[in-house]
């Protein structure tokens, strides 16, 4: 194996370049509007890939368990109801299904 420092190094410099660039520039770059609510929905993209395949597969044998949970916790965050409400209404969802099936 050679060394590992160059790949060290370089993924320090990767992870370290978006932290410390916004300090450089300041109030110098200001990005235009359609870009900055371009990267305000970029969490919420990342956020539904990471947990859309995690409810397709919650139950191989029942993906209709997956699909009632986050279809429960979609209209819980729909109605504006806090986090802890949004687990327990996808929770009883899953229960459910799981009851009937």
């Amino acid at each position: 194996m050679s060394a590992p420092w160059p790949l060290i190094l370089s993924l320090s410099a990767v992870t370290l370049a978006p932290r410390l660039l916004p300090a450089l520039w300041g109030q110098r770059f200001a990005p235009p509007r359609w870009f900055r609510r371009w990267l305000d929905a970029v969490p919420y993209a990342a956020l539904g890939a990471l947990i859309f395949p995690g409810i397709l597969t919650a139950d191989p044998k029942t993906p209709l368990t997956g699909l009632a949970a986050g279809a429960a916790a979609l209209l819980a965050a729909g109605l504006r109801l806090p986090a802890y409400a949004a687990a327990i209404a996808s929770v009883l969802a899953a229960t459910l299904v799981q009851t009937l099936r």
